[in-house]
């Protein structure tokens, strides 16, 4: 199994030793060429939403992500991630990919100094460790599933092969959530 991270900013190295230790392959997408490689699924990392759109538009690597995406190319989207692939962004006309049903709420637990870690139950997952940082959560669903929840807030959601997560799974000891994401893409 072989898995692509986009590797233009945040966490993503982090989700390529994840995926290691599940016993996939990962690779980077940097540029425009790393999409036409062979590969079984796509993460989205945390970081800086904003820069993130902003580099798929110069990079032009926006448009053959989102028609990967709907083409049916599994993809988990990771805090940042999550943003990218939401329909909507809660007080903020910008769409990035916009190929799941979600409205993002950005940074809605503060800023660095309301990052937190908690666990909570996340369905066909069990109860996993969350490490939220800078987090956004998905304020309304349209047409995806809520799989998780915490303090009220919907904290993940899966619509088909797009799987959203406003924590960092990537952060922490438990690869429950990476293995998950790589059953969706078998």
């Amino acid at each position: 199994m072989r898995i692509g991270v986009l590797a233009l900013q945040g966490a993503f190295i982090e989700h390529e030793k994840k995926l290691i230790e599940c016993g996939a392959e990962a690779f980077e997408i940097r540029q425009l060429r790393d999409l036409e490689c062979s590969f079984d699924g796509l993460i989205l990392p945390g970081g800086e939403s904003t820069v993130m759109g902003k580099l798929l538009q110069e990079l032009n690597l926006m448009q053959p992500i989102r028609e990967r995406i709907l083409g049916g190319t599994p993809v988990m989207g990771t805090c940042a991630g999550l943003i990218l692939l939401a329909e909507r962004i809660a007080e903020d006309d910008t769409v990035h990919i916009g190929t799941m049903g979600i409205t993002a709420k950005r940074n809605a637990y503060g800023r660095q100094l309301g990052s937190f870690h908690t666990t909570a139950s996340c369905k066909d997952i069990g109860t996993i460790p969350m490490t939220f940082i800078r987090a956004p959560y998905i304020e309304q669903v349209s047409t995806a599933e809520i799989l998780a929840q915490v303090d009220g807030k919907a904290v993940a959601a899966r619509e088909n092969h797009q799987l959203a997560l406003a924590f960092h799974p990537e952060l922490d000891a438990s690869p429950l959530v990476h293995a998950y994401f790589l059953d969706m893409c078998r």
